[in-house]
This record gives C-alpha cells, structure tokens and sequence, in this order.
C-alpha cells in the first residue's frame, strides 16, 4: 500500500513537473514569435507606436486618453502626437499647434540593437522646422518608448507600444 501511494505521489510530480515545463516552453515561443514580428516591421520600416502616457521634461507622467501615434513607414514618418512642456522661442502669439505634429518624408533612419534585445531607433528629420530628432527604443516584448527632441522646446519622452498593423 505504501509503495502503491508513494509511486501516485511520484507519478503526480512528474506530471506538474512536465506541465509547467511544457507551459514555459509555449510562452518561450510565443515571445520568440513577438520578437521575430517586432524586428520584421522594424526592418521594414512599417510599425506605428501607440503612446499610452506622456512624460514632459518638467512635471509628472500624464496618461493619455485620447489617440496619438507616431506611424513611421519606409517613405514618411507621421507624428500625432501632444506636447506638454515649455517653448523658448519661435512660438508665435496665440499658437494653436501645439503638439508634435508633422509628416516627414526626409529623414535618415538608423537602427542599432540592444545588447539585452530590443533595439534603438534614430530618426533625424530634415525637412520638419520644429521636431529634429526622434529616438524610439523598442522592446522584444512590443513595448516602446519615443523621445522627441525640438528646436527652442524641452524635450518630451511618451511610452506605449508597437500596434500591429494591418496591410489593407
């Protein structure tokens, strides 16, 4: 009888042994496959960022409601997306564009990886007057961060993620 018990307990470890074995293994690979999709829109140059909170050089973390997206594509970058912060100069009286808000379709790209994964994205536009560089770092897991530095403004950081895009 004692034998009998004992062989149950053994046969029962095993089976939770081997089951959460199995379970790490399926989420392994279900990162692997977000990590491969992730690194595919960023060689292609097709992915939009969804910013989640806004993180303005002074004051707290704002979440953000409404949508605002950064769209970057292999000919263009599309930026939606608020500003909340302080401008120097160049701001003209009763200013209503506010945001970082603008279409570039001259800008240089340069990607370099992560030595833990993910990778830092550089974009430096050339033909937007008041945003000049972008530098979104994108993890293996999908999410991101985007900081947008301007001429005569503080610079403003929003965190989100990469939205998986549909071709139509």
């Amino acid at each position: 009888m004692k034998t009998l018990v004992s062989s149950a307990f053994i046969i029962a470890l095993l089976l939770i042994v081997g089951t959460t074995n199995a379970q790490q293994t399926d989420k392994q690979a279900k990162e692997q496959a977000k990590a491969a999709s992730i690194k595919s829109k960023i060689d292609a140059q097709r992915y939009t960022f969804v910013a989640q909170y806004a993180l303005p050089l002074r004051g707290g973390q704002k979440y953000l409601t409404s949508d605002y997206d950064l769209k970057v594509r292999k000919d263009s970058v599309i930026a939606y997306l608020p500003y909340f912060g302080r401008a120097y100069m160049d701001v003209p009286y009763g200013a209503t564009d506010d945001g970082v808000k603008f279409t570039s379709t001259k800008f240089t790209y340069v990607v370099t990886p992560k030595k833990k994964g993910g990778w830092t994205i550089t974009i430096t536009l050339q033909d937007v007057r008041r945003t000049s560089k972008l530098n979104i770092d994108i993890f293996t897991n999908g999410t991101a961060s985007v900081q947008a530095l301007s001429n005569g403004r503080d610079a403003i950081s929003f965190s989100g993620y990469i939205k998986d895009d549909k071709k139509k």
